[in-house]
């Protein structure tokens, strides 16, 4: 059991470290934060292990709290095992250090059990909370049975296009995105940002360990120990084979016979499991019946395309599956929702709005003589069964507008849609 002084300590040094912490690129996420920041409510920042959720408590503290707060990482070792009936240890050691403060930013907070009662407590007596998790189940599902309607979730991501070409120090001026030489520019950084993804860490040291070790704590910390997973030789090649067929379609039945797996329902426990902690999201192939959605084959998407470099054993050189990644971790940010059509022939991404037809999207690396008519017929499958009269084709470097059978076609370059 830590003693007081033991615990003033850890927390002194936690306190200076997140103010040592570089205020980094400034995450367009904050706009949102700043529209809730105003609310009693406990703000709940989630995502993927490394994608910066630290530099985000640090951007809030710089912009609305001075040092005018507290500070808890429970990520320390030194704070493993930590006992939730001890946390007003830590209250009076953080006043006797910092005199009395109405803020807490706590990181990692999934680590301590039963943790939701004491946020609770403190949020009736008019305390404001900031705190971080990598999980998106355990902290929805333990908040939500103490704040029910009392907590906003924010979700976190890796660095979109624009915040990546902030980290290159790029300034965009849109009256210039027609130039020449600023086409090239973006279009080399966008090669860039096709292969090496997002994650800030990864971005800045440009060292492959970093995303390696970041899947290792992702499927042992986050996964293995947490779920108590027996089986990690098992559950490792089955997400070596999901990532590297990512985009692809396939059903749990099948990977179960793959695997060798007991039941489909483990399967899909497995796959969930990705998906809670933020590291892949699996779609449907639309249909109006939820039960045939159910069914179904699924499609699976990595949450940056850095990791695929990484893990992936697809040996092909088609970077289109790579602009398809990209274009669908872009819509999944969009608050829609997002599947894929599937009858005589296929088309990459239908997108619902509030139960509505948002956007149809095909994505290729390029629009060729070879692929023409197959990508068109796919797009135009999907519009004339949606009744759409406009329809999108996402390419590298492309850029024209086509009318067939009197629909409107736009074809646009991948990174000019993500900058728009």
């Amino acid at each position: 059991m830590l003693t007081k002084e033991q615990l003033k300590q850890i927390l002194a040094s936690q306190r200076e470290s997140i103010l040592k912490k570089p205020f980094g690129i400034k995450r367009e996420i904050l706009k949102e934060i700043g529209s809730k920041q105003k609310l009693p409510h406990v703000i709940v920042v989630t995502g993927i292990r490394r994608s910066g959720k630290s530099t985000l408590l640090r951007q809030i503290m710089e912009k609305y709290y001075n040092k005018d707060f507290y500070y808890i990482n429970f990520e320390d070792e030194r704070l493993l095992n930590f006992d939730a009936s001890k946390f007003n240890d830590i209250y009076e050691s953080l006043i006797e250090l910092y005199g009395e403060h109405k803020t807490f930013f706590i990181d990692e907070i999934q680590n301590v059990k039963n943790f939701e009662a004491f946020v609770r407590r403190f949020y009736d007596n008019g305390f404001k909370f900031y705190i971080t998790g990598s999980n998106a189940n355990l902290l929805s599902k333990e908040i939500g049975t103490k704040l029910t309607g009392r907590h906003v979730d924010i979700i976190i991501k890796p660095f979109s296009f624009t915040e990546f070409l902030k980290l290159k120090k790029f300034k965009l001026e849109k009256n210039k995105i027609y130039l020449t030489e600023t086409r090239v520019k973006i279009k080399k950084l966008f090669e860039e940002y096709l292969k090496k993804g997002g994650m800030p860490e990864y971005l800045i040291y440009d060292d492959i360990e970093i995303l390696m070790r970041t899947y290792e704590d992702i499927l042992i910390k986050d996964i293995v120990v947490r779920y108590n997973v027996d089986n990690v030789t098992q559950i490792r090649e089955m997400y070596q084979y999901l990532i590297s067929n990512f985009s692809n379609k396939f059903s749990y039945n099948a990977i179960k016979k793959m695997m060798k797996m007991g039941s489909v329902n483990t399967v899909k426990k497995h796959i969930s499991y990705l998906e809670e902690v933020y590291f892949a999201k699996t779609i449907n192939k639309f249909d109006h019946s939820l039960k045939k959605q159910i069914v179904n084959d699924k499609k699976m998407y990595i949450i940056d395309n850095g990791f695929l470099q990484t893990i992936s054993t697809r040996l092909t050189q088609d970077k289109g599956w790579l602009l398809e990644n990209i274009v669908f971790n872009t819509l999944n940010n969009q608050f829609i929702d997002v599947f894929y059509f599937s009858d005589k022939q296929e088309c990459d991404f239908i997108t619902l709005k509030q139960k509505n037809i948002h956007s149809i999207i095909q994505v290729t690396w390029e629009l060729n003589e070879k692929n023409k008519e197959r990508e068109l017929k796919g797009l135009l499958s999907a519009m004339n069964s949606f009744k759409q009269k406009t329809g999108l084709i996402l390419t590298y470097d492309q850029e024209d507008e086509l009318i067939i059978e009197n629909k409107k076609i736009v074809v646009k370059s991948v990174w000019k849609w993500l900058l728009e």
